[in-house]
């Protein structure tokens, strides 16, 4: 297990060496591709393979998904080329600071109840960049059995919709695998890390994008009716445990 856990991390440095170089240049010119080519890479090294099944993300879009893992980042991106909302708490890492810096994520204090219309300026900004952004309204990581209450305070920033705009529910789906790839107390992101990557083979993992919701100006309902419709995604999938 630790074996192959090792050859997996040496792996990923490996890509990150040989992206790197070609990502600096890129950036000197304007907007570098190899963000999206690193993260997919990256769960393909880790054992995702990954299919996509529903309508293309449009650009504008603001994607609601579930979390089950921190994979689900490498995986998400990789399928659509999103950027993320993440908690503030990455900035503290320097590492993972700059490689969330390199997709252009945007930072969100989540636990400042107070500052909703502050975090809902920073999303309305951010989706005027064509590329899709994606949040996890979860807020955490899930035994991947089951999902946690979506939290509906970052969905201001598209209640109502700015025009051009489309919210997109999607369900990030591990199949019979969402127990093993679940991450939550008392097992620290180390011991998740070093399981994960010291499973042998790989495992299917299908994206799935699903309709766009309705518009509307009721966060709390846009909240529920996405988690409906992931839950359903989800519940669809006959290899996987009930939801």
């Amino acid at each position: 297990m630790r074996a192959v856990a090792v050859m997996r991390i040496a792996g990923l440095l490996l890509l990150l060496l040989a992206c790197l170089p070609p990502h600096l240049v890129a950036k000197l010119f304007g907007r570098s591709p190899l963000p999206r080519r690193f993260l997919g890479a990256a769960g393909w090294i880790c054992g995702a393979r990954v299919t996509t099944t529903g309508t293309p993300l449009d650009a504008h879009s603001l994607v609601i998904a579930n979390h089950v893992s921190w994979l689900d980042i490498f995986v998400l991106a990789g399928a659509t080329g999103t950027r993320f909302v993440s908690k503030a708490e990455i900035r503290d890492h320097p590492l993972l600071r700059w490689l969330a810096d390199q997709n252009d994520t945007i930072y969100i204090q989540r636990q400042d109840r107070l500052g909703v219309h502050n975090q809902a300026a920073d999303v309305t900004a951010a989706l005027r960049d064509p590329r899709p952004l994606a949040l996890f309204p979860e807020g955490a990581t899930s035994d991947g059995t089951a999902m946690l209450p979506f939290r509906p305070s970052l969905l201001a920033a598209v209640a109502p919709a700015p025009p051009g705009t489309s919210v997109r529910p999607v369900a990030i789906d591990y199949g019979d695998e969402r127990a093993t790839m679940g991450w939550t107390d008392p097992e620290t992101g180390k011991e998740n890390a070093l399981r994960i990557l010291g499973r042998r083979g790989s495992f299917a993992v299908v994206v799935r994008l699903l309709d766009a919701l309705p518009p509307g100006e009721d966060r709390k309902a846009m909240a529920r009716d996405a988690r409906a419709e992931i839950e359903a995604a989800l519940a669809s999938n006959p290899a996987a445990p009930g939801l």
